[in-house]
């Protein structure tokens, strides 16, 4: 996967910059320093905010001193006209609402424009739960594939690599980015377990069973067909050597995903929460789910991993003195 890099933050041209330019850079700058925001939700944030700042130019809105409950509640309005989704007009929300929270701490503002302004409440979309005995039998699947002959040595080392990546995805309920940009001295074979790097640049240490070990263990020997100069200590390598792009990744787990029955499932995300419901589903407790998962606050995890309808007979089974 090629390189990350961090947003240009050029000094402010007088005849382009719009309202709030010098202010959204030295956010972004603040985001990326200070706070080790990924730099997928910097570009998120920034987006959002050169949205209001170029808004807020085109109605001669000057700068930070114009910025008011009201200028915000227009500018929210607009983008409901536009017909955007709710989910972008509260990520919007959110990004409005932490860059004024930083210009009130920096001595910009002296108060909160919006902290009165709220956004439209969003449902809970939780990515489908795919049946485990559906998802075994699709990485059973996989397995055969990469431990069969193939045409070439590069086509047997790309099916290693699916069945590694889709297997551990799935054992770990680890994050797409987590996982692709794993380094081969993460992963300790010895005791299974993968120290990943999650939000906010926190490390966890997360275990994986047997046939991710197996599966990992194929893709190891077969690496080197792919692997070049550039490949460094990646352990997920793409077709050209280096590390994997999220989108190939993305990409390898849909394909394998088409191959589960009944199921609109399609993305790595279905596999994180496929993951954690079914060690819920095993018996295994809310505070570890959530320790696996990475997630800062056992309300995320109760949100994410919802309780299945299996579990609760279950527990009604035991439980119920009638039942």
């Amino acid at each position: 996967m090629p390189q990350e890099h961090p947003a240009h933050e050029p000094e402010q041209d007088h005849e382009t910059a719009t309202a709030l330019s010098e202010e959204i850079a030295l956010f972004a700058r603040h985001l990326r320093h200070e706070k080790a925001r990924s730099e997928h939700t910097i570009r998120s944030y920034v987006g959002d905010l050169e949205e209001l700042s170029a808004w807020m130019t085109a109605r001669r809105l000057k700068g930070l001193e114009d910025l008011d409950r009201e200028s915000l509640r227009g500018w929210l309005a607009q983008r409901h006209q536009r017909g955007l989704a709710r989910s972008s007009v509260s990520r919007g929300i959110a990004s409005v609402h932490t860059f004024c929270r930083w210009a009130v701490d920096n001595g910009r503002l002296d108060h909160d424009p919006a902290a009165s302004v709220k956004g439209p409440k969003t449902g809970q979309h939780l990515p489908e739960v795919v049946n485990s005995t559906a998802l075994s039998d699709m990485l059973d699947g996989l397995a055969a594939a990469a431990e069969q002959p193939a045409e070439d040595d590069r086509s047997a080392a790309m099916a290693a690599r699916d069945w590694a990546l889709v297997e551990l995805l799935y054992a770990t309920g680890a994050r797409i980015s987590e996982v692709v940009n794993l380094n081969d001295s993460d992963v300790d074979r010895s005791i299974k377990v993968i120290t990943v790097t999650g939000k906010g640049n926190k490390q966890r240490r997360v275990p994986f069973g047997d046939r991710a070990e197996q599966a990992l263990e194929v893709w190891r020997r077969r690496r080197e067909v792919v692997a070049t100069e550039k490949s460094g200590a990646a352990m997920f390598l793409g077709a050209r050597g280096g590390r994997i792009d999220a989108r190939v990744a993305r990409r390898v787990v849909a394909d394998a995903l088409q191959a589960v029955p009944d199921t609109h499932a399609s993305g790595p995300h279905s596999l994180r929460h496929s993951a954690a419901t079914h060690l819920l589903d095993g018996g295994a407790d809310l505070r570890s789910v959530q320790e696996l998962l990475g997630h800062s606050t056992v309300a995320t995890t109760q949100i994410y991993t919802h309780v299945s309808v299996e579990r609760l007979k279950n527990a009604y089974a035991q439980a119920h003195p009638r039942a």
